[in-house]
C-alpha cells in the first residue's frame, strides 16, 4: 500500500534539502525518499545516501529502524515525534546549529572544488554565487530560476 504524501521520484524531485521539519533540515527528503523507496518509484535516488547519512549520524538513528516507521505509514509529524524521541538529545540550539552548518557546507578539498565547479556550471550556470552542494541541489533539481 502506498503511503500518503507519495511521491513518483521517476518524475518529480524529492523536497529540498534546505526544507526542514521540527529544525532537522535534509529530513522531509529523507522521508520523501524512503516513501518512494518503499513504493519502487525512487528512480534514480538512493535512501541512505552520503547525505541521508549525514542526518541519520547527527541523530543516531538507523536507517532501516526508520524505514520501519515509515512503512508503518506515518505522518511526516509522527515521523518527526519518533526522531524526537529515539535520537540523541540534542537541544533545539544544537539541532539549529547543526542545520546552519548543513546549509553551509561546500566542496573543501581540491578535487571536489573542480568535481563542485564542473556540476555548478552544468546545473546553475547562470548563479555562479553557487557554493554549497544544499544551492548545486536546488539548482539541479530545478528550484533555482
Amino acid at each position: 500500500m502506498k503511503a500518503p504524501n507519495t511521491l513518483d521520484l521517476t518524475k518529480q524531485f524529492p523536497r529540498s534539502p534546505n526544507d526542514d521539519l521540527g529544525g532537522y533540515v535534509v529530513l522531509p527528503r529523507v522521508i520523501d525518499k524512503c516513501r518512494s523507496l518503499l513504493a519502487g518509484t525512487i528512480g534514480e535516488y538512493k535512501y541512505n545516501c552520503p547525505l541521508d547519512k549525514l542526518f541519520f549520524d547527527f541523530t543516531s538513528i538507523d536507517a532501516d529502524e526508520f524505514k520501519e516507521q515509515v512503512a508503518a505509514g506515518k505522518s511526516d509529524e509522527e515521523l518527526l515525534e519518533f526522531v524526537r524521541k529515539k535520537s540523541e538529545p540534542h537541544s533545539e540550539a544544537e539541532i539549529l546549529c547543526w542545520s546552519f552548518e548543513m546549509r553551509q557546507r561546500g566542496p573543501m578539498l581540491a578535487d571536489q572544488k573542480a568535481f563542485f565547479e564542473q556540476l555548478r556550471k552544468k546545473y546553475a550556470p547562470k548563479h555562479p554565487w553557487v557554493s554549497t552542494w544544499f544551492g548545486l541541489l536546488d539548482a539541479e533539481e530545478g528550484r533555482l530560476r
